[in-house]
């Protein structure tokens, strides 16, 4: 539970510094790592929490957090049947860029009266955050295996 709290708050504290426009990849990032230290409830919960805390304290609308919870999800899903660093990134890839983009429209259209054009609209807008953060993840995870850190990481947990 400590190591999820220290992930969220990583994970907020750099998703609110480095923000390119529409786009907070470092979410991705720590959905992936979460997903593979923690497994999927922590995935999602710490991707909720960043996700709120982006919409209290930085005023994002609610696509901070159903463009998180989805993909950290099926991020931490597909690492738990698979055991591969490289399931949980393309997790994180369809389950933010696609998923959440099409649960979205409706929530965008009812939540904030917006007029979303299409059910495909958001998935350019999140499909480039998603990669990027997950490739981030997968190439810190592998880094971090190799150096031996993280199997000390796995047998303190």
């Amino acid at each position: 539970m400590a190591l999820a709290g220290v992930l969220t708050a990583l994970s907020f504290a750099t998703s609110s510094v480095v923000v390119l426009p529409n786009m907070a990849p470092f979410q991705h990032f720590f959905n992936v790592i979460t997903a593979v230290l923690l497994g999927p409830w922590y995935a999602i919960a710490v991707a909720f929490l960043t996700g709120a805390l982006r919409m209290i304290l930085d005023g994002r609308p609610i696509l901070a957090i159903v463009g998180a919870v989805i993909g950290a999800g099926l991020a931490g899903i597909l690492y738990q049947r698979t055991g591969k660093y490289i399931a949980a990134m393309i997790g994180e890839i369809i389950g933010t860029g696609v998923i959440s983009a099409i649960v979205s429209v409706p929530l965008m259209n009812v939540l904030y009266h917006a007029h979303v054009p299409s059910l495909y609209f958001y998935i350019p807008f999140f499909i480039p955050a998603a990669t990027f953060g997950a490739i981030l993840g997968y190439l810190f995870l592998k880094f971090v295996q190799k150096t031996g850190l993280l199997g000390r990481l796995f047998d303190r947990l």
